[in-house]
């Protein structure tokens, strides 16, 4: 969820320039401006010629704090200058990559760089500034060779009437996170995670009948902070629902799938006692717990893992995920790079060199695992999660080759390739009126569901309809 971004923020440092050539700016030989990037569709779609020479300016290089990260951004940039050795970039970090009001003043202001960082959830705020270049003609099998296998519903985030706008770099497809030591220690098999929410039950109770007496609890859910709403949302996608109509006009979260799975939780809560006495806290506690090996389970996107690891003492062995509960849709998140409006064609075609060199190629950029694994950088990660066909078997065996944690934990998420859809119009919005439901089966023994999601309903499409 977008309500999260402080969580997947880089930690981004001071602004700074990196050129790919000594003339780090453009000359009077460097490409025009010809009014908003078009060019012919018989010439769009071609690779940039090398010999061209173009300037381009790209945002969210790594910080200086992060050493083995910005070597990796320099390193690559010299080694993309070796096919396009006339193509200067600037790059730019910034604290953090994007900060929500400085983005929209940027676009508002039009200062954005020519290949810029957002979240993918961020195209209709572009558009409604008039700052992105429509890449449609320009990308294909040739500007980017592995095209046919970045999943449609990734690309689909990124498109508008049809027309694409943006390159996806990194994304993330909500799952279920499990304690493999504590499904051992309470019996389970943790090679065998649970797949529907009937499963998570009976495992959260065998996991609290077995070791809550050390403390340990089954299941842990949210109910506050936005994180009850977007968890119900990653729910309801599993269960192969949605959370308002297509046309963004109606709520739809209000049917059987979500009493069955709110009471799911309410009993596992409530009756089960598999869930803590303290629930529908925020963002934050669920990664500590599980850090700490207190809970065996919850929803959770796959950074986690490393989070856990690198912040509350988790071990990466200890540490399994599972595809979401139902396994129909998953709720996905992620970055991208748009092209600024006034980018001519040849920096239209730089910045998507650059982004196919940097984040979508198997064996180069983020995928170069070889280098990742000598510079301390944790490979095996089933994120990015953005490919399928013969490109995901690949990455999935580059994965296993270099390993620094162990892949195996993941397999079930990796094989399941749910299909991903995005968040909800006014996702913010509709989360914080679901936290009402979601606090209110956690806080309250005697709740009724169906009262607390037809209330919901009522303020969701009172919040929708003022937004039409």
């Amino acid at each position: 969820m977008n309500g999260i971004r402080y969580r997947r923020l880089v930690a981004f440092a001071l602004v700074a320039g990196i050129g790919l050539t000594s003339a780090a700016c453009s000359d009077s030989k460097d490409t025009k401006d010809d009014g908003g990037g078009k060019a012919s569709s018989s010439s769009a779609g071609t690779p940039l010629d090398p010999k061209t020479k173009v300037t381009i300016s790209v945002d969210c290089m790594p910080p200086t704090t992060k050493k083995a990260e910005r070597k990796q951004w320099l390193d690559d940039v010299a080694e993309f200058h070796k096919t396009y050795p006339n193509v200067t970039i600037n790059s730019k970090d910034a604290f953090p990559c994007e900060e929500t009001d400085k983005f929209t003043a940027q676009l508002q202001g039009g200062s954005e760089t020519d290949a810029f960082y957002s979240y993918v959830t961020d195209l209709q705020q572009v558009l409604d500034a008039g700052q992105a270049a429509d890449i449609t003609d320009y990308v294909n099998d040739k500007t980017v060779p592995n095209l046919k296998d970045i999943d449609p519903g990734v690309l689909g985030i990124l498109k508008d009437g049809g027309r694409l706008y943006g390159l996806p770099t990194t994304n993330y497809s909500m799952g279920l996170i499990y304690n493999r030591k504590i499904f051992t220690e309470a019996g389970l098999d943790p090679n065998k995670p649970p797949t529907t929410w009937d499963e998570i039950r009976t495992d959260a109770k065998q996991i609290q009948d077995k070791l809550g007496s050390k403390g340990i609890h089954g299941f842990f859910e949210y109910g506050a902070g936005n994180q009850g709403g977007w968890h119900l949302t990653s729910a309801l996608y599993g269960a192969g629902n949605s959370v308002v109509s297509d046309d963004g006009s109606k709520a739809t979260f209000n049917g059987p799938e979500a009493k069955q799975i709110l009471q799911t939780i309410h009993d596992m809560r409530w009756v089960d006692n598999s869930m803590p006495q303290s629930a529908g806290k925020e963002w934050g506690e669920s990664q500590k717990a599980m850090g700490a090996g207190q809970i065996g389970m919850y929803l959770a996107a796959p950074d986690d893992i490393q989070l856990m690891v690198q912040q509350y003492g988790a071990n990466f062995d200890d540490l399994g995920m599972a595809p979401i509960p139902g396994g129909k849709t998953s709720l996905m998140g992620g970055n991208d790079y748009f092209f600024k409006k006034s980018d001519t064609p040849d920096q239209i075609k730089a910045g998507i060199a650059w982004i196919n060199f940097k984040f979508l190629t198997l064996k180069k950029g983020q995928f170069n695992y070889a280098r990742n694994k000598a510079d301390g950088i944790p490979v095996g990660l089933p994120q990015p999660f953005f490919f399928t066909g013969q490109s995901k078997a690949t990455d999935t065996a580059d994965k296993t080759q270099y390993a620094t944690v162990p892949v195996a934990n993941y397999k079930s998420y990796v094989d399941a390739q749910v299909p991903v859809k995005g968040e909800p119009p006014n996702a913010q919005k509709l989360y914080t009126v679901l936290d009402t439901v979601m606090s209110g089966v956690l806080s309250n023994k005697g709740a009724d569901v169906g009262k607390l999601l037809s209330d919901a309903e009522t303020q969701a499409n009172q919040l929708l309809a003022a937004s039409q």
